[in-house]
């Protein structure tokens, strides 16, 4: 057959059916086969099979104490393989430009590292009065629009008091920090208005991975005399189109719920 440099169009229906059940794991955690038989459509038999087979490769694990199947350690050495030849910061660098250009803002992409977010990309304004960003710069998640972003969609938690004050507009209490990350769970965004600087204003928005997971978080700040409030506002729709295609671009199906879309206008606080 001649090479046409195309993948084939055509597909194995036993490699389908395993990946349907390795979607279905990561879904739902541990399962047994008549659960994972219902989740897929696939009959218990055949189920038992591919498992048997998935089990075999270090893909999925059998638990013998609850007779139940879970994802094996096997798939952490692909996926490792996997983001080794994939470049967040080249992925995001269109959409990054793109939010630049459509608001005339500092953008920045931070990566959830060991309980903060860490700045690993930005695009400056274009403005002769800009916001200064940094790479490798940690976010301080009681004072940042990152760091509310990355409590409110990731896996860390609201840290114990007492906060340290950064300007007198920092979020100084647990109580306080919880609200805002309800509200940002709520508009699908974050903000922090001279909270970390007295001159610094910001908005951001979660990125998800292809099951949902936060894999990055999208940032727009600016200096607050020119990114105030109604700046802010403004904002909001373009942030959260381009969170959305870069989700869409990691993986995130278009019928999923992942990044919020638009979202109403920032509410006083």
């Amino acid at each position: 057959m001649a090479r046409t440099g195309q993948p084939s169009t055509r597909r194995v229906a036993a490699v389908e059916r395993a990946v349907a059940l390795l979607d279905a794991l990561a879904a739902g955690g541990e399962r047994g086969t008549n659960d994972l038989a219902r989740a897929t459509g696939l009959s218990a038999s055949t189920v038992s099979r591919v498992l048997a087979t998935l089990a075999a490769g270090g893909l999925v694990e059998h638990v013998p104490s609850t007779g139940r199947y879970r994802l094996g350690l096997r798939l952490l050495e692909l996926g490792s393989a996997a983001l080794a030849g994939t470049d967040l910061r080249e992925i995001a660098r269109p959409e990054l430009h793109e939010l630049a250009r459509a608001t005339g803002e500092t953008v920045t992409l931070s990566a959830p590292a060991d309980g903060q977010a860490v700045t690993v990309d930005f695009v400056q304004s274009p403005a002769s009065v800009q916001s200064v960003a940094r790479l490798g710069r940690p976010s301080v998640v009681h004072a940042t629009a990152t760091g509310k972003v990355l409590l409110a969609f990731g896996a860390a938690e609201l840290p114990p008091e007492p906060f340290e004050r950064f300007t007198p507009r920092t979020t100084t209490t647990r109580a306080e920090l919880a609200r805002a990350v309800a509200h940002a769970l709520e508009r699908g965004y974050a903000e922090a208005a001279g909270e970390r600087e007295d001159d610094l204003n910001a908005i951001a928005a979660p990125v998800h991975g292809r099951h949902g997971e936060l894999v990055a978080i999208l940032g727009l700040q600016g200096p607050a005399s020119r990114f105030d409030q109604a700046a802010m506002r403004a904002a909001v729709p373009a942030l959260l189109e381009r969170a959305a295609a870069l989700s869409r671009a990691l993986g995130l199906p278009a019928e999923r719920p992942g990044a919020a879309s638009a979202a109403p206008g920032l509410a006083p606080r």
